[in-house]
Order: structure tokens, then C-alpha cells, then sequence
């Protein structure tokens, strides 16, 4: 199973419209996880035309003074999500303290709280920063930001793809979308 990953897309703040390049990365997928920072629902329209998608809802997604946009809540639509695709655990969820940022026993409470346990993969976003980290037995993927990496303007972002093996195994590659262009 190839699973799109995108996080922190920001529109219309951040460009009318998803970048055309995030399309042909995830052509193929069978499924997108979009880690928040949404803003509106038609970019999750727009993925729905590649695959089902699932969006954890981004601290940006609430509407606030400094967000003028209010994700609409759907079925698509979690403060969390998990998934099991051949045995794996796959977390999806906007911003889970790591235990490079805290301690050990706060990775493993939030886990606890937001999927019942430790999960193999943790899709996040928040940081606009793409990569892998593990923390103990659990994978922390980021795929960046399509629309504003490393918070900046006017620049190809990145996405991810997690593709799941038979029997549980997994891979993931970050996806620069400078070289759709």
C-alpha cells in the first residue's frame, strides 16, 4: 500500500491552490494522510480525487485571531488517526510532543492518549521541517511542508510517501517537489 503524506498547506494563505507537483508525486497512492494545518476543505477535495484521505486537525485548523479559516469538520476529519495496514500501526496527528523536545514518558503518554499505544509510524507535521526520526520503536515522518518548507515562500516544498510492505515492512521517501518542475 502507497500512502500519500502532506502536512502544513496553509490555503489559501499560502497559494490558491495546491502545487501541481504534489499531484504527480502521489499519483499512484492509495491512500493520503494530511497531518494538518488544512485551513479549508477543498484541498481535501482536491486529494479525495487521487484516494481517500484522513486529516488530523492542525492547531491552525480551529480558527483563531491569527487564523482566519475554520476547517468545516467531516468523516475525513480527527483530531488523530489510526490505521493498521499489514500489521503496522500508522499514526496520523498534527504535533505529538517527541522526546527530542521532551521526555520519554510524554512520547509514550501522547501515544497512549492518541492511539491507545505505541504505533510503528508517526505521520506529524506543525514544524514545516521534513524528515525521520526514530524514537525507540516508533518512526516519526514529517513530510514538510507543499506550500511553505522551512516556513518560507516562493520555493517547492516536500511531501512523503510511506509505502507498506506485505508482511508489515515499510519505506519512506521524502519527496522534494523541485524535481516535478
Amino acid at each position: 500500500m502507497r500512502i500519500g503524506l502532506i502536512a502544513d498547506t496553509h490555503i489559501p494563505e499560502a497559494g490558491d491552490r495546491l502545487p501541481a507537483a504534489v499531484f504527480e508525486a502521489f499519483r499512484g497512492v492509495d491512500l493520503v494522510m494530511h497531518a494538518g494545518d488544512v485551513y479549508i476543505n477543498s484541498v481535501i477535495d482536491e486529494l479525495a480525487a487521487l484516494a481517500p484521505v484522513l486529516v488530523a486537525v492542525g492547531n491552525g485548523d480551529e480558527g483563531s485571531e491569527y487564523h482566519r479559516h475554520r476547517l468545516q469538520r467531516d468523516d475525513r476529519i480527527r483530531d488523530a488517526h489510526l490505521i493498521e495496514v499489514e500489521g503496522l500501526r500508522v499514526g496520523l496527528a498534527h504535533e505529538l510532543p517527541t522526546p527530542d523536545e521532551t521526555s520519554e514518558p510524554v512520547f509514550r503518554n501522547a501515544m497512549e492518549q492518541h492511539f491507545g499505544g505505541p504505533v510503528d509510524v508517526l505521520v506529524q507535521g506543525h514544524s514545516h521541517v521534513e524528515g525521520c526520526r526514530r524514537f525507540g520503536a516508533t518512526l516519526v515522518v514529517n513530510p514538510g511542508s507543499a506550500t511553505l518548507p522551512h516556513n518560507l515562500l516562493d520555493r517547492p516544498g516536500t511531501v512523503a510517501i510511506l509505502e507498506v510492505l506485505r508482511g508489515g515492512g515499510f519505506c519512506v521517501e521524502i519527496i522534494d517537489l523541485a524535481r516535478f518542475k
